[in-house]
């Protein structure tokens, strides 16, 4: 599928109905849209398939959901931090920011750096870039150790205070996500989360009370990352027992 093809594509697809309402019930506002759901931006990026040029013409394009696309097709090997950073300043909305730091940023060699940076920028969605990266991350990087995540505590405490709604929802995700890699991170998550409910904010209050609700949820369901510690370990507590 050529450029031209794709966008003739996406064009037969325009319903600007679906832009008001995506505005209205999920708070998406957002530029030069011509209102197609997420799920059938999916469709065309598995007819696509990965293809770097193509996703940066279709970025390059300014049509909102081309942007969209354009997180789908671009193989997250190939991300440089130049090219990071060009993405995330044009960040417009929840829906975009989570789209590339899931599909892209969370995948990418620089994930780490760019989280603890993004992190301190004052931007509502670079500053949630940082934390959908990490929520992201806690699932991308199945093989590293508890280290690797205990060093992201010290910036989801100091975002902790950040009241503005997109912020503080990315900064509850990533503790969540950190909470349910393992037993061990989860005890760590639900200590963080008992500190950030001391902090004298409404916003960091929400966010823990809303973390420990889930992390202490019976039955949490655990990714036990890395496997090789942990269901090996689960393993051999059964067969003792």
């Amino acid at each position: 599928m050529t450029y031209t093809e794709i966008i003739q594509r996406l064009y037969d697809l325009e319903d600007k109905q679906k832009v008001k309402f995506k505005e209205k019930k999920f708070g998406i506002i957002s530029n030069n849209a011509l209102g197609i759901y997420h799920k059938d931006l999916k469709v065309i990026a598995k007819e696509i398939g990965s293809n770097n040029k193509l996703a940066l013409q279709l970025f390059d394009s300014g049509i909102y959901e081309a942007r969209l696309l354009c997180s789908k097709l671009f193989k997250p090997k190939d991300v440089s931090e130049e090219q990071m950073e060009k993405w995330v300043i044009t960040f417009e909305n929840w829906e975009i920011c989570d789209s590339f730091c899931m599909g892209l940023f969370s995948k990418s060699e620089f994930a780490i750096p760019k989280i603890h940076e993004w992190s301190k920028r004052s931007s509502e969605f670079e500053k949630r870039a940082a934390f959908a990266t990490l929520a992201s991350y806690c699932m991308a990087d199945k093989t590293s150790d508890n280290e690797v995540f205990q060093q992201f505590f010290t910036i989801i405490k100091q975002a902790a205070i950040d009241d503005r709604l997109y912020v503080k929802k990315a900064v509850n995700w990533a503790l969540r996500n950190i909470g349910k890699r393992n037993k061990d991170l989860n005890r760590k998550a639900i200590e963080v989360a008992n500190e950030i409910l001391e902090f004298e904010s409404k916003s960091a209050k929400w966010i823990a009370k809303n973390a420990l609700t889930e992390l202490q949820k019976e039955g949490i369901r655990m990714s036990d990352y890395p496997r090789s510690i942990y269901r090996v370990t689960d393993l051999n507590s059964s067969l003792k027992a």
